[in-house]
C-alpha cells in the first residue's frame, strides 16, 4: 500500500543523492533534514478497517531526516502527523474525520538493511461510529541473507 513505500523511497534517495564511494576518507557523518508544515495531499486508498475504496485528504506536518556515516551506513527516519478526511466512494457509507500519526525509520549498510513502520489513526464517523486503526510493519535483511518481515494491522 501507499504508506509502506516511504522507507524504500528514503533509502533510494539516500543512496542516489550521496554515493557511498564518493565520501572522502576523512569525512564525518553528514545529515539532511526536510520539514513540511501544513502540507496537504489527496489520494484514493481504502478504509483500512473495511477495505472500502475512499478519497482521503490529509493535512500534516512532517520531518524527514537522513544521516550518512563515514562507514557508508545510512540512517533515516520520517514522522508525519495531522488530520484526515476519509470519504468513501460509496456515498451510502459513513465518512470519517480524525487524526493520524505515522513513523518509519531504516538503517542500511553494505551488508544489512532494516526498516520499521508504524501507523495510527482515530476518526469519528458521520454516523457516530469510531474508526481506530494501528499498524506495525518491519522488514530486514541480514548479512547472511536471512529476511525477516511482518505487517500487523489491527482495527478496534
Amino acid at each position: 500500500m501507499r504508506r509502506l513505500i516511504l522507507p524504500a523511497v528514503l533509502l533510494a534517495t539516500a543512496l542516489a543523492g550521496n554515493p557511498l564511494s564518493a565520501l572522502p576518507a576523512q569525512a564525518g557523518a553528514t545529515s539532511q533534514t526536510l520539514t513540511i508544515h501544513n502540507g496537504t495531499d489527496t489520494f484514493v486508498d481504502v478504509n483500512p478497517c473495511t477495505g472500502d475504496p475512499a478519497t482521503i485528504t490529509i493535512t500534516f506536518n512532517a520531518v524527514m531526516h537522513l544521516t550518512f556515516l563515514q562507514s557508508g551506513a545510512v540512517h533515516g527516519t520520517e514522522t508525519q502527523t495531522g488530520t484526515f478526511q476519509l470519504v468513501p466512494i460509496d456515498s451510502s457509507l459513513p465518512s470519517f474525520t480524525g487524526r493520524f500519526t505515522e513513523w518509519d525509520g531504516f538503517n542500511a549498510n553494505s551488508r544489512n538493511f532494516a526498516a520499521t513502520f508504524t501507523f495510527h489513526i482515530i476518526g469519528k464517523g458521520s454516523d457516530g461510529s469510531t474508526l481506530r486503526f494501528h499498524e506495525v510493519a518491519h522488514f530486514s535483511v541480514s548479512a547472511s541473507g536471512m529476511t525477516v518481515e511482518f505487517d500487523r494491522p489491527r482495527c478496534g
